[in-house]
């Protein structure tokens, strides 16, 4: 199973393996209160595309179509993340962006549940 949860909030055992899939560690959290089982950053959207959307909600439709194609080039990846799930059960896909609708683990997260 995959879920999609803001790494700020509160670290919980139902999460089952933490993986942060930003590029950038998030502000102000200590690795601690974080508590990520393995940070994943090459997943994350390319530091190109992550400054072209600069979090500007009209470029969302277009941001999604251009990381859905980042990740069909990091196949390698995915499966890791595959492998991932097949050993815990359960991998919480971890993100930083204020924002649960719009971030890339949701994108991520869909990408992971349509190629089973």
């Amino acid at each position: 199973m995959i879920r999609v949860k803001r790494v700020y909030e509160t670290a919980a055992k139902e999460d089952g393996f933490r993986l942060l899939v930003d590029r950038l560690w998030p502000r102000g959290l200590t690795k601690e209160r974080a508590a990520v089982n393995q940070w994943m950053k090459e997943i994350a959207p390319s530091g190109a595309l992550r400054k072209w959307f600069g979090h500007e909600p009209e470029k969302w439709p277009e941001f999604e179509k251009r990381y859905r194609k980042e990740l069909a080039e990091k196949k390698a990846l995915l499966n890791e993340i595959r492998k991932l799930e097949s050993e815990h059960k359960l991998v919480t896909l971890l993100y930083g962006r204020n924002d649960e609708k719009q971030n890339q683990a949701v994108v991520l997260a869909d990408v992971l549940k349509k190629k089973r």
